[in-house]
């Protein structure tokens, strides 16, 4: 892995993000937007491989990685996101680039491309197409949920040392304990008592309200940009064919491939997904 540049992004008003640059500064942009509790880590693998053609600015969003905490008493939703993104495109002074996201940054990026076309150049999405949406099924019971809710979220837990971190984040997420390496070691904090967690707690509080589909669907219609959509094989669950199937037909350019793999497309196979992204331009 090469050693990226970091950056801090100072928002004024808003929380101060934080991006790991890979790349030469007169490539051309490719902006990374990262998964839910994931950070710049992620893109570890891929993004020195892309770094060839393009300076991959792998953004840390709020409460993420080394970016700042949302103040007390705020709370995290992916429109915020959207305008924390959107600030963030406009003091790096990015006027056109490509927008590579995977996850819950594929759901932000998808919206950033409906809400200012015309930055994008080319969007680029692994695991995600559109945030979580609702079909009215466990609408009330979430919205109680979010406001029985009270405090900062789970407890932030304690690791004796970073291998220790490493195995309980293979252990959530299933990935191989070289893949989650970077991920881990850029998400921890030491601390007097040992290793903890940077990303803020409140980042794992059920979020009161998501939007239907039939207004994801309106959005997603809205973006302008030629579209590639990466999923894995087999399907991850709360991203079923059928929905993602519905939702790139709301696109008006876009291409759906598939790849044997986990979740974590980008870490599994950082090669294969590269040859993706470079036969999709």
């Amino acid at each position: 892995m090469s050693t990226p540049v970091e950056q801090r992004i100072e928002l004024g008003p808003l929380p101060c993000l934080t991006a790991l640059i890979w790349g030469d500064t007169q490539a051309p942009p490719l902006l990374a937007l990262h998964g839910w509790l994931d950070n710049a880590g992620s893109y570890a693998y891929l993004a020195p491989i892309l770094a060839r053609h393009w300076r991959v600015i792998a953004l840390e969003l709020p409460g993420h990685g080394h970016s700042a905490h949302l103040p007390p008493g705020a709370s995290y939703h992916y429109l915020d996101y959207v305008g924390a993104v959107l600030a963030a495109i406009g003091a790096l002074k990015l006027e056109r680039f490509a927008l590579l996201a995977h996850s819950l940054g594929a759901g932000i990026a998808s919206l950033v491309a409906a809400a200012a076309p015309r930055y994008i150049e080319h969007l680029y999405l692994i695991e995600g197409l559109g945030p979580l949406g609702d079909d009215g099924a466990h609408t009330l019971q979430r919205f109680r949920d979010a406001f029985a809710t009270t405090g900062s979220g789970k407890a932030l837990r304690l690791f004796r040392d970073v291998e220790q971190a490493i195995s309980a984040r293979v252990l959530a997420s299933g990935l191989r304990a070289d893949l989650a390496r970077p991920i881990v070691e850029r998400g921890l904090l030491e601390t007097e008592d040992g290793w903890r967690w940077r990303s803020d707690s409140r980042l794992t509080r059920p979020s009161a309200m998501r939007m239907a589909e039939s207004q994801l669907g309106a959005l997603l219609a809205g973006i302008e940009a030629p579209t590639s959509l990466l999923l894995s094989r087999p399907t991850t669950p709360y991203l079923p064919d059928a929905l993602m199937q519905a939702r790139a037909a709301q696109v008006a350019r876009i291409r759906v491939a598939h790849m044997d793999g986990g979740h974590h497309l980008h870490l599994e196979h950082p090669q294969a997904v590269a040859d993706w992204l470079h036969h999709a331009r």
